[in-house]
């Protein structure tokens, strides 16, 4: 079978991105199917080039790189810009590329107008893949507020949607809010996966890390206000008040505040509240291993409450607790397999409480630790992933 995969933000795991892609293409390849993503180059990846569209190939993946540049950090007109540039060069791939299958994989949204082409002029069968609830999001965030730009976009999300044979969505939250608001007959829910070999073999943190001999819970991921950033900096001055500054909030990334909440936290002489920049993901998995918990903070938005975060995933691979803030499928599972905890987004002291009690309860975070890995082994492996994926993908196309 021949997979057209439009994705702008392609990393594979020497980057600091999401490797959702590159590791499902590398299963379907293994098992003799041809990919082909058309990606953008994303500051958080690992892609480069000189080319205006250059091919480059990871692992038997053919990536189509479009030197089109994207960065979370640019303002939303620039980043407007480059979702149509990526959008418009893409359609010649639509057009050109022979495929049985073009998945169309959003956010952005825009990312639906090479899939459209392909499935109105060249009959493809498409399939959209919901990352991000677009653009309920933006609404949500207030980004998108003049009445009329809604409407087009609300009538191009359903227009996706009707198009798709069928809709992947990246959490069971997102599944339900497609079968319930659009009506889709066909949608299956994929989630993110872990690398389980790579997150799961025991690493030793480095002696000469910066916040040795604290311990300390870690983020890792975008800062900025969809992740609800600025509780993790009072969360920091909430265990100096209690006078444990032994542990650490430890935050590694970028993102729209890094540069204002380091220089706040160094304002406040917070020196429990660590940033470090981006790195590869080889790199953190000794640091995310040996954290007391990991945290997987997000704005209080109901649509941000079916995200399916990376670091959820990863940081189960790796025999972590977890710490999230929603009311969505992520609260439902952590209470299902007792692996993690869910607290209000708005309370700094939750959430320092919580981090001294597992510092004070190794037994239980070694057990809630332990299941995590199996829970990860048995769901989240990205093989089980990338065969459920397939297998969607097949009777999509014996469908047609």
């Amino acid at each position: 079978m021949k997979i057209l995969y439009f994705y702008s933000y392609f990393s594979t795991p020497k980057g600091s991105w999401g490797t959702r892609v590159y590791e499902f293409a590398s299963e379907w390849v293994s098992r003799g199917h041809e990919v082909t993503v058309v990606t953008a180059i994303y500051s958080k990846s690992d892609l480069s080039t000189n080319k205006f569209i250059d091919t480059q190939y990871f692992n038997g993946i053919k990536v189509k790189v479009l030197n089109i540049p994207l960065d979370n950090k640019k303002s939303l007109l620039r980043r407007l810009w480059t979702f149509i540039q990526y959008a418009a060069v893409s359609s010649w791939y639509a057009l050109t590329t022979p495929a049985d299958i073009v998945i169309a994989s959003s956010g952005p949204i825009t990312v639906g107008i090479p899939g459209l082409i392909a499935k109105y002029m060249r009959g493809r069968t498409l399939v959209f893949e919901v990352r991000d609830l677009w653009p309920q999001g933006m609404i949500e965030l207030g980004i998108l507020q003049n009445k009329l730009l809604k409407s087009i976009a609300y009538w191009f999300e359903a227009r996706c949607y009707k198009a798709a044979s069928l809709v992947v969505a990246l959490s069971p939250g997102m599944k339900s809010y497609i079968e319930d608001l659009h009506a889709h007959p066909n949608v299956v829910s994929v989630t993110n996966a872990a690398n389980i070999a790579l997150f799961s073999a025991a690493q030793r943190l480095d002696s000469t890390s910066p916040f040795k001999p604290r311990k300390y819970a870690i983020y890792t991921g975008n800062i900025g206000e969809v992740n609800n950033s600025r509780w993790l900096l009072e969360a920091a001055e909430e265990l100096k008040k209690q006078e444990r500054e032994d542990l650490a909030i430890v935050v590694i990334g970028d993102g729209q505040w890094r540069e204002a909440l380091v220089a706040e936290a160094k304002q406040r002489k917070l020196d429990n509240f660590i940033h470090i920049p981006l790195m590869p993901k080889h790199e953190l998995i000794p640091l995310l291993q040996n954290a007391l918990v990991s945290l997987v903070p997000l704005a209080n938005l109901p649509v941000l409450s079916t995200s399916s975060p990376n670091k959820f995933f990863e940081s189960l691979a790796a025999g972590v607790p977890i710490i999230q803030n929603t009311d969505g499928w992520m609260k439902t599972f952590l209470d299902k397999h007792q692996v993690g905890f869910t607290i209000p987004s708005d309370c700094a002291k939750a959430l320092c409480d919580t981090i001294i009690e597992l510092d004070q309860a190794e037994d239980k975070r070694s057990e809630m630790g332990y299941r995590a890995a199996e829970i990860a082994r048995e769901n989240f492996d990205k093989a089980i992933l990338a065969e459920k994926m397939l297998s969607a993908l097949f009777g999509t196309d014996h469908q047609t």
